[in-house]
């Protein structure tokens, strides 16, 4: 009897010293990559390294930006994965994300990595925007095929375009930093304050207004091309339009905030990796890796038609530009669910 009181104790004490041992460490992510990404990109890296596991805290990039800078004095995320490069530069500029030199990062495209000193972002792949028209709404409509930013002015198409608004998501926030980078200040306020009389309503998702022109809500929806590819692939009957004067873009990066954590200097890493690469490619055709570059079915070419983007003068200039917009257009913006 005493011998088996003394091994049952025993084996129990190995086998929760066995669960210890092998437990998990989880990190959390802080992404506004689509929903629909998210298992890929979490059992990609879960598979490469099998002692860690992501905690994923997902909102869209004006919303997630904001969380970040509110905890900046007492962070909870280990990493950023998935957010504007203009966000990230404001996030590095406030301290949230710490310089970092990751592995392999000489095979990442330049023009996708933090331009200053001591970098603390790294582009995973870059995300553009572009018009998704409905042929089949705008027939019934008799509605033309818009081809340029102005032709979205002319009053036919009244009540019947969406786009994101641009203080709770990046890709709005990327449109109209593009309006006003190539416009310039005062006539590309102008410009939206003109396209404001023809808007149905601003949401709060980026790629929203695509999805609601794909299912015949908007005619119109100014919105990621990626997810116009996806629906066009999936029979939606939108046209995806790069309009003549250029689509604003953003690189989509990852950034290291806890230093302490060699889990998450590894996550760093490995969303470098060509691995990782692979995946985002599946989604975008332009990702940060130089040796990935698989065609996405309906994607347009996007890189004949990207204008210039200031980065850092995005960063710099978010608080007032939003300030500005939304004093201006946030009336029509749809409740927050």
């Amino acid at each position: 009897m005493k011998k088996t009181w003394l091994v049952a104790p025993l084996t129990a004490l190995m086998a929760l010293s066995s669960t210890q041992a092998f437990a998990a460490q989880e990190l959390t992510v802080y992404t506004a990559f689509e929903t629909d990404m998210l298992a890929k990109f979490k059992t990609g890296f879960e598979k490469a390294n099998p002692d860690i596991k992501i905690k994923w805290v997902r909102d869209s990039t004006g919303i997630m930006t904001a969380k970040l800078l509110a905890e900046k004095s007492n962070p909870r995320a280990d990493v950023v994965w998935g957010l504007a490069g203009s966000s990230m530069a404001l996030l590095k500029e406030e301290g949230v994300l710490k310089p970092y030199q990751p592995k392999e990062l000489s095979k990442i495209h330049s023009n996708l990595i933090d331009p200053q000193a001591n970098p603390a972002w790294f582009g995973n792949d870059a995300f553009f925007n572009a018009v998704c028209f409905n042929e089949k709404v705008a027939k019934q409509l008799g509605l033309n095929k818009p081809t340029t930013w102005d032709d979205l002015l002319k009053p036919e198409y009244k009540g019947h375009i969406a786009m994101p608004n641009p203080a709770s998501s990046g890709t709005g926030y990327m449109q109209v930093s593009a309006w006003l980078q190539t416009m310039g200040e005062q006539k590309g306020w102008d410009y939206m304050a003109k396209l404001d009389q023809n808007i149905a309503h601003y949401t709060h998702s980026g790629s929203k207004p695509c999805v609601q022109a794909g299912m015949g809500e908007v005619a119109i929806g100014i919105s990621m091309a990626i997810r116009g590819a996806k629906l066009k692939s999936q029979g939606a009957p939108i046209d995806i339009i790069l309009p003549e004067g250029g689509v604003g873009w953003e690189a989509e990066a990852v950034g290291l905030v806890n230093t302490q954590s060699d889990a998450a200097k590894r996550l760093v890493d490995w969303s470098l990796s060509k691995d990782a690469n692979q995946l985002y490619n599946e989604f975008y055709p332009v990702v940060g890796h130089k040796d990935v570059n698989k065609p996405v079915k309906n994607y347009p070419n996007v890189q004949q038609a990207m204008v210039k983007m200031d980065f850092s003068k995005m960063a710099v200039s978010r608080e007032d530009v939003l300030k500005t917009w939304s004093d201006k257009f946030d009336a029509k913006s749809e409740p927050r669910s």
